[in-house]
């Protein structure tokens, strides 16, 4: 069993919301949070910067109210997404306010930092680093992080292409901390799955975009609903690192998904105002096939924990 950190050994749930760029706000993460599974966003969606410190406020404030109005069904901590890159100029800034309030849970992306590592550590955060290989993983855990978000194959947005099995089990050979396992998990069933391979829990985000409480275009919201994985597209032609993309976005912006060209990877965007991606080009995974319904985040996350239920009622039977 994994030495899982006192905030994520208490999740009752073990499913952990993805940052979804542009699309998660309070909203969104305090809706997980309060319905058992951990909420997170990027630092970067609070735009200008000054908003994020109103934002970790309203988060912080909801989930204390909720608490103590529900002392026996306390929220699931949130998370925070801090993108590594030195793209990002606004690094320092946005972790000094995730310090501020002592955010549960920091997500590091595209990069691994000591310093930010330790600047989560001062307060006793928790630090899980997005991996897409062995040797990255590796490299995340030299430099202090936690534990680890094995992005797999079918992921949305920025993607490896491991097959799930290959990623967990050769970091299982060493890590024994935090593992949680992302690429096309959308269902209780597969929430399960990624449990038996080894990880301690499903990250999912494609499926919460179509939620009400997230912060995407209707039209984003039912083409997951209208999509399955026929529909998705691997490009780095957006941001200069390979993702998973939605086909009829592709088409929108009056491209062919199928004869995409191949992007400079030394150009990097991850997501300025004038970025295409996320905001006309829309992230999505492999595993949209099973969202069949706009709902809200609870009814989601209900549905998430039957399937479950079921699922492991099935193999135990």
């Amino acid at each position: 069993m994994s030495k899982l950190p006192a905030a994520l050994a208490s999740l009752k749930f073990p499913v952990i919301g993805s940052p979804l760029f542009i699309i998660s706000t309070p909203k969104l993460v305090i809706a997980q949070c309060i319905n058992g599974v951990v909420g997170s966003m990027p630092a970067l969606n609070a735009r200008p910067a000054s908003q994020l410190d109103e934002w970790l406020a309203e988060i912080t404030e909801a989930l204390a109210a909720h608490n103590k109005a529900h002392p026996d069904n306390p929220a699931a901590p949130f998370a925070i997404n801090q993108i590594v890159h030195k793209s990002n100029t606004r690094l320092e800034e946005d972790m000094a306010m995730c310090v501020k309030y002592k955010v549960p849970v920091i997500i590091t992306s595209l990069g691994a930092r000591e310093e930010i590592n330790q600047a989560a550590h001062s307060y006793g955060g928790v630090v899980l680093h997005d991996i897409i290989n062995n040797k990255f993983a590796h490299k995340a855990i030299e430099k202090g992080a936690d534990g680890l978000v094995a992005v797999a194959a079918g992921a949305g947005g920025h993607a490896g292409v491991k097959s799930p099995f290959a990623l967990i089990q050769e970091i299982r050979q060493w890590f024994d901390g935090p593992l949680a396992l992302s690429g096309s998990i959308a269902s209780g069933s597969a929430i399960l799955g990624a449990l038996a391979m080894g990880a301690d829990f499903a990250y999912i985000g494609s499926a919460f975009i179509a939620t009400e409480e997230a912060r995407a275009a209707q039209e984003y919201k039912q083409s997951i609903v209208d999509s399955n994985s026929d529909d998705i597209v691997y490009s780095n032609l957006f941001t200069g690192v390979h993702g998973n993309y939605l086909a009829p976005s592709i088409r929108n912006a009056g491209m062919d998904p199928e004869n995409l060209p191949e992007s400079d990877p030394s150009k990097m965007d991850f997501g300025g105002d004038k970025s295409k991606a996320w905001k006309d080009i829309w992230g999505c995974g492999q595993g949209i096939g099973s969202v069949n319904k706009i709902q809200t985040t609870a009814a989601f996350i209900d549905q998430l924990k039957a399937e479950f239920a079921t699922a492991k009622a099935r193999l135990l039977a």
